[in-house]
This record gives structure tokens, sequence and C-alpha cells, in this order.
């Protein structure tokens, strides 16, 4: 993960890249328990006051489980998390700490690559971005692919495309 001095600046630079018709609807949140055992967090990303998708600590347990029982079967470390994304991709299986991870590298990187980031935090984040034009809208939603993101994704590219009317 990307260093970064305080979430309040991260998310005051999430907001700046918010196009036009969402900046005043969406909103991020994140909030770190340092009280508690292990600092757990939660993340969201809400519309209208309402979430869209959270990213908990409850996550992370279900990640190691899944990586405790890939080590089980003697599969090489370098290949369990890749063994495991599709998974974790589908069932939204990610927490407040890769939310951060995602957004920090998100802010590092060009809008074209975000858009075909394979980390679907960063996808996301990229669609809603204000530097996505009318044009790549167009295209995007015309080549279809988007379809078959897990709906957890998928919402936000029809979100989107509702209020950028492309």
């Amino acid at each position: 993960m990307n260093h970064y001095k305080s979430w309040s600046g991260l998310n005051r630079q999430l907001s700046a890249f918010l196009c036009e018709p969402l900046k005043s609807r969406i909103t991020y949140f994140l909030t770190r328990y340092h009280d508690v055992h292990n600092a757990y967090g939660r993340a969201a990303i809400l519309l209208d006051k309402k979430e869209l998708v959270d990213f908990t600590w409850r996550n992370m347990y279900e990640q190691d489980y899944g990586i405790s029982k890939l080590y089980d079967k003697d599969i090489p470390a370098s290949n369990i998390e890749e063994t495991l994304k599709p998974e974790w991709d589908k069932n939204r299986t990610y927490s407040e700490m890769d939310f951060l991870s995602s957004v920090t590298a998100f802010l590092t990187m060009p809008i074209s690559d975000a858009l075909s980031c394979d980390d679907y935090i960063v996808r996301i984040l990229a669609i809603l971005d204000r530097r996505v034009g009318k044009k790549t809208l167009q295209t995007i939603r015309s080549e279809n692919s988007y379809v078959m993101l897990p709906k957890w994704v998928k919402q936000f590219y029809e979100l989107r495309f509702s209020v950028s009317k492309c």
C-alpha cells in the first residue's frame, strides 16, 4: 500500500475526482477502531447516504480462512492469492484495508489504466471519475464487457451510465 497522511486527505481527493452529477450524491466512508484488538475497521461507498457496497474486517478473516485451506493443500504461496482472487471478486471478500490500498493505488495511476485494472475497487473509483468522458463511457457501454462483472461492481457502471446520459 502506498503511504498516505490521512483518510480525510484521501477522501477529499476521491471526492474531487467524482463526475459532476455524482459529486453531491456519492460519499466514501472509512473508519478504524484503533482501541479494538487489531484495529478493526470498515469502509463503504454510499449513494444518497445509502450503502452500495462495504468492506469490513470480517472479510479479512474470510480471506485468511481461504488462504489457510489452500496452505493445507500444499499450493505454492505465490499462487494462493491468484487462486482465490476470482472468488473474492465474485463475493466482494475485501476488507477496509483492501479498500484503502485500492484508493492509494488509484490516486497514483492514469485513468486509462484504472479503467482496465484487475482490482475491482479501482475500477469502481475509475468509472465514477470525472476524467472519464462521454466517448469513453459510450465505448465501455457498447463493448458490453461490464455486464460480466459481479453485481456489486456492475451497479457502479450502470449508475454512471444513467447519470451521464450516454
